[in-house]
């Protein structure tokens, strides 16, 4: 197979029906040498080719993305989508929409799926004795790319998507404490139709950090009611660049984590301008008053305790902002 004009034939349809079929989602922008790791992490899987396919959203990548996928076509069930449109949410819903199975399976392209990966999936959703199952999760582990920083608490470390919720399968009824990441999520497809798939104002758009595209399509679907699961046997090692292990990148993350928080807000609530005031007023007293997250904001310090505070005052300042005008909604 070739790729040419910036379409790449697809691999042919794998032969089980909708009702069996796992649909890997990858969505991938100008990362085309991770993408290929991450794709035979998943062709590598001891699982029935018959059983799965592969999706890959080319999201206006300038790169050999679609060079790298005509290369693994021979290889397994892949089909290759390109959507202009840049945005991480817009790219999964162009990839769920696409896709033929019932369980969409979201998988990062700068990820590695651990064995059993799919298999996991698979018996997942089979036991739904318990009532309908809606999204599962697992662990995400990091593939450190410079040793940690003896400042990086585990609390800041989340924003890596870093997760272990521990060695059980569990139920996750409130992803605000306990949630799963999009990078290794699976969703069943009539949870995705009934709750209009990802929300495109959230999630990373070009250089914007913004986030929380997984959770909120996480509550959407348990308020459907759905349940949430997590399994610890659908694992993955996910890459933490070096460039990200500097305290000015976490700062920036977690103050573009507030203006997401503050955009799910506004999506949820659809305050008015005085409305939007308000809670910003209500959110800077809170800030104020907490008078040891507000003298983190003037400190500069190794101390994870202190730097974790600083990371929240962060996050209390990109909701106030995302409030007053920076979501830009």
């Amino acid at each position: 197979m070739t790729a040419a004009a910036g379409v790449v034939q697809p691999s042919p349809t794998p032969q089980s029906t909708a009702a069996e079929l796992i649909s890997v989602v990858i969505c991938t922008r100008n990362r085309a040498d991770l993408l290929k790791a991450a794709l035979l992490s998943v062709i590598r899987q001891d699982f029935p080719q018959a059983e799965y396919e592969i999706l890959v959203v080319d999201n206006a990548s300038q790169d050999h993305t679609a060079d790298v996928v005509a290369g693994l076509l021979d290889s397994a069930p892949i089909r290759y989508l390109r959507e202009e449109r840049v945005g991480l949410c817009v790219a999964r819903n162009t990839g769920w929409k696409a896709a033929r199975g019932r369980i969409i399976a979201f998988f990062d392209d700068d990820a590695l799926a651990r064995p059993g990966w799919l298999r996991a999936i698979r018996e997942s959703f089979a036991d739904d004795t318990s009532g309908p199952i809606g999204v599962i999760g697992g662990p995400a582990h990091a593939i450190w790319q410079a040793p940690r920083p003896p400042w990086l608490a585990d609390t800041v470390a989340s924003c890596l998507t870093i997760i272990d919720w521990g060695p059980s399968r569990k139920l996750i009824p409130d992803p605000d404490r306990e949630w799963l990441v999009g990078a290794n999520m699976a969703v069943s497809r009539n949870a995705l139709e009934e709750v209009g798939g990802f929300h495109p104002w959230l999630d990373r758009i070009e250089d914007k950090l913004l986030s929380s595209g997984d959770v909120f399509l996480q509550k959407a679907i348990l308020r459907r009611g759905y349940r949430t699961l997590y399994v610890p046997e659908m694992a993955i090692d996910h890459l933490v660049p070096a460039s990200r292990l500097r305290q000015e990148w976490f700062l920036q993350r977690f103050y573009w984590q507030g203006v997401s928080d503050a955009v799910m807000h506004l999506i949820e609530l659809s305050p008015s301008p005085a409305g939007r005031l308000r809670a910003a007023i209500r959110r800077a007293g809170t800030l104020i008053r907490n008078r040891r997250r507000m003298k983190s904001l003037l400190s500069t310090s190794t101390n994870p305790d202190l730097f974790a505070l600083k990371c929240m005052a962060a996050l209390d300042l990109g909701f106030i902002l995302g409030l007053l005008g920076a979501a830009r909604r």
